[in-house]
């Protein structure tokens, strides 16, 4: 199960709303999509920027973008 609710960004990063929190990851805008940097998803936005995103959590977001995007004209991909 997915629980993205929305994704926003700007041209050096997005920002991912998950299971209520927000988290920004830092990347590259394309001409058909973005390129997001996995090694950039560490903490929450506040008010959660004390909680460190654990590994699995991390995952768990990269899933819930790829599949949320994989049929859209903007792609996500993590490297």
């Amino acid at each position: 199960m997915f629980y993205i609710l929305k994704i926003t960004g700007t041209s050096s990063s997005i920002y991912i709303e998950f299971e209520g929190k927000i988290v920004k990851i830092s990347g590259e805008l394309l001409v058909n999509g973005f390129v997001a940097y996995v090694d950039s998803i560490k903490n929450w936005e506040p008010p959660y920027e004390n909680m460190e995103i654990s590994e699995e959590i991390k995952e768990r977001i990269i899933s819930a973008v790829i599949h949320q995007t994989k049929n859209s004209d903007f792609k996500i991909e993590f490297e």
